[in-house]
Formats: structure tokens, C-alpha cells, sequence
């Protein structure tokens, strides 16, 4: 049976659902991109830009996962922070790291731009909100971000945030002009339609069984053909299966929820005074914005579990209330979830398996920009115009602990969380 898009804002509000056929017979390619999210999706892209001859393949819909379901922030960094980037790659291999995620914001507007996505529906600006006063951390940070990457980020003090967000729980924030949230679903499948007038071929419901990649010619299956090529990608994120073993071992699925409320369209000026995204600086803290100008998309929770709570909606309702009590009367309409791929050590994984078998996955928790750079760099190393994939060396395919690996992670969010209550209650 034809799979079908999750019960999401996005699968609502689509501006279009032309379906792709599944792979049948024989083909023959430059690469074959395995995983239809957005990093297959722009790394097929690129290199159908750069006249390659690309298959895609997906194994449920295009942007099934996590690239469809997402909070639909664009903003540069990684889930980690550049502290810990520059202990395991150095100060300067770090810098450069972050400046391909501001590349990557620039690559997703650029592409709504230059493609007319309007149903991308992009809106400027995200505002990153601390629960705690740390003024200080805030603004040195703002200095930093402007000396060494000339990003321009506006410091907000209390009084401002809180006219923006009527919250006893914020204190002060940054403000972000040029990142953006937008419809990521709708942006997936114009780039897939971009694609195909590329000449790129695209099949959903073609879920790959097997792989033999050793000769200079590998070969992708699935239940209905195959695929022989010099190139073969794998992107699949958080449901990556058993095809290939070493990228199935290297992450852990990690799900996050959100929700969406009813229409308040008279109400949503009593908690939120800004069309910009928010999100808070907690490990897996709350974000949200309003969407049609009407609701509210609220994000937030993470948990190495992979089946949903039967409440996921009350849970999340609860902390939107926490944080908006003026908001509790206001119903959930839908609640969904989504799976991520995180490494252990919380950067994207991406690079060459062996001669022709590249791997590009492991975006959890800031996938929008990493997922546009990350397909970007692994189509130019292909077509050999650059080998900047080598920047994310330092980051390899460790293992994730298998179910130990879940229990810590965990756990560790459990600390985390305690961590941030701790502090919080320090500046109540």
C-alpha cells in the first residue's frame, strides 16, 4: 500500500501532492541518492546542477520524516555548540564549520528566492529567548558572532522581550534578522520538482533492500528494480534501516513532538507580539511561532523512545501553558512527532564510506541549514569541484552505544533538564 504523509500542518496545508511512482525495472546513473529528506533532496539537486544524471529514492514520501514534521527554523550552528566543536576539530577547522552553516541558511533562501517558492511561505527573523538573566553571556556572545563571522544579532533586554512575549519566564534574548521560519514540506517538493526538470528521476515507495557497493559500478535494489551507478548517497536520517550497517550503528533516533492549536486568532496577541520564531536556549527547550496567523506551532520535549506517549498532546499543551498561562483554555488540534538522527557527539555525520559510497545524515536538531550544506559539499566532492566534506572528518561514524547509548542519552537529557529547572528557579 502506498504510504502516506503523517497528519501534520504541513500534510494540511501542502501546496501541492503529486505523487512519484516506485522504481521499476533497471536504471542506469551517475549517483543514486538513497532517502528522499532534504538532504537527499539537495545533494540530488546539486549534482542534477552540475549535469549529473541523479536517481532518487525514497522509501515512503518525499520528506516523510524529520525534513517535513520539523519546527521549520532556519538559522545557522549545529545541535552542539562551537565550544565543543573547537575541542575536537580546532579553533580554525571550527570557524569554518560555522561558517558553512551560515552558508546554509543562504542556501535555502537563496533557493526560495531564485525558484519562487512561495509556498514556502518564508518569515524573517527568530528571536533565541533565555529563561534566566545572563545579560552579559548574551551580549558577549552577540560580540563574538560579529567579530569573527560578521553576523549582525540585536540584544534585547527584558523589558523588550517581555513586551514581545508575555512571559514571566523570559529575561533577555537575541534577535536573528536574517534567519527565517517557512513551510519546510512544501520547500522539499518544489526542490524535488526543480529536480526532475533537471532530468533528475524520482521514486517514492522505494524502500532499498540491498547494496553492492565494492565495485567501481555499485548497485542499489529495491522490491521493484535497480539502480546501477558510479555514485550512491546515503541520507536517511532517523529512519535509516539495516542497508548499511556502519551508518545504522553510528546514531541514535531521537524523537521531538509539536503540536498545533486551535484557531485563536483573537487571542494569540494576548501571549505573542512578534511574527518571529522563538525558541528558548534550554537543552530541548520550547520553540513555536504562529502559522496563518492564526495558531500556534509549538515544539519542544525529546526522547530516545520511539512510539508516542498516549497524552503527547496534553504534555505539550502543558508546557505551552507553562510558560503562556494565559493561554490555558486553548485546545490542540493535532499533535505529531518525528524521528532525528543524532551522533553522540552531536554534529552531522558526512563523508566517504569507500571510493563511490558517500553518507550524509545525522542533522537532529538543526537540520534546515546543515541538511543544504551538507548535500551541497557531498555533490561537489562527487563532481570533484571541492573536498570541503573533509571539514567534518573529526566527526566519524563512532559507535552509538546501541540500547546503552539510548539509556545515556536519556539520562543525560534528564540531567540536562534538571539543570535548566535548577537555574530557572535561581531567577524566579
Amino acid at each position: 500500500m502506498p504510504a502516506s504523509y503523517t497528519d501534520t500542518y504541513y500534510s494540511r496545508t501542502l501546496a501541492a501532492d503529486e505523487r512519484f511512482p516506485p522504481l521499476a525495472g533497471r536504471l542506469s546513473a551517475d549517483a543514486c541518492v538513497v532517502g528522499g529528506g532534504l538532504a537527499g533532496i539537495t545533494a540530488a539537486l546539486e549534482l542534477a546542477r552540475r549535469g549529473r544524471q541523479v536517481v532518487l529514492l525514497e522509501g515512503r514520501r518525499i520528506a516523510w520524516g524529520a525534513s517535513g514534521r520539523n519546527g521549520g527554523f532556519v538559522s545557522p550552528g549545529y545541535a552542539t555548540g562551537l565550544g565543543a566543536i573547537e575541542k575536537l576539530a580546532g579553533r580554525d577547522a571550527a570557524a569554518s564549520l560555522y561558517r558553512l552553516s551560515v552558508e546554509g541558511v543562504r542556501i535555502v533562501a537563496d533557493n526560495i528566492r531564485d525558484l519562487d517558492i512561495a509556498e514556502a511561505g518564508p518569515v524573517p527573523g527568530i528571536l533565541a529567548a533565555i529563561r534566566y538573566d545572563g545579560a552579559a553571556g548574551l551580549q558577549a556572545y552577540r560580540d563574538r558572532m560579529e567579530r569573527d563571522f560578521a553576523r549582525p544579532l540585536r540584544f534585547m533586554p527584558r523589558e523588550e522581550v517581555r513586551s514581545l512575549l508575555l512571559s514571566a519566564k523570559y529575561h533577555q534574548a537575541l534577535y536573528d534578522a536574517d534567519s527565517f521560519h517557512f513551510h519546510p514540506l512544501n520547500y522539499a517538493r518544489a526542490l524535488v520538482r526543480e529536480l526532475q526538470r533537471l532530468g533528475g528521476v524520482v521514486h517514492e515507495d522505494s524502500l532499498v533492500t540491498g547494496a553492492e557497493l565494492d565495485g567501481p559500478r555499485k548497485v542499489v535494489t529495491t522490491a521493484g528494480g535497480r539502480v546501477e551507478c558510479g555514485d550512491v548517497v546515503f541520507t536517511g536520517g532517523g529512519y535509516t534501516d539495516s542497508v548499511c550497517p556502519a551508518l545504522r550503528r553510528a546514531f541514535l533516533p531521537i524523537a521531538t513532538y509539536i503540536l498545533l492549536t486551535e484557531p485563536i486568532r483573537d487571542r494569540i496577541a494576548d501571549a505573542i507580539r512578534t511574527n518571529a520564531g522563538i525558541g528558548d536556549d534550554r537543552r530541548a527547550g520550547d520553540y513555536y511561532r504562529v502559522v496563518g496567523g492564526e495558531r500556534i506551532l509549538w515544539g519542544g520535549r525529546i526522547t530516545t523512545r520511539t512510539s508516542d506517549p498516549r497524552d503527547l498532546a496534553e504534555r505539550l499543551r502543558r508546557e505551552m501553558v507553562t510558560t503562556y498561562p494565559q493561554l490555558a483554555d486553548v485546545k490542540v488540534e493535532i499533535a505529531w512527532s518525528g524521528l532525528m538522527s543524532y551522533a553522540r557527539h552531536l554534529m552531522p555525520q558526512i563523508g566517504r564510506l569507500q571510493p563511490g559510497v558517500w553518507y550524509c545524515t545525522a542533522f537532529g536538531g538543526h537540520g534546515m541549514n546543515t541538511t543544504a550544506i551538507g548535500g551541497k559539499v557531498i555533490a561537489e566532492a562527487i563532481v570533484g569541484d571541492s573536498d570541503r566534506y573533509r571539514l567534518f572528518e573529526p566527526f566519524g561514524l563512532g559507535w552509538n552505544g546501541g540500547p546503552f547509548g539510548r539509556v545515556a542519552a536519556q539520562l543525560t537529557y534528564w540531567t540536562y533538564q534538571a539543570m535548566d529547572a535548577w537555574r530557572e528557579r535561581k531567577a524566579a
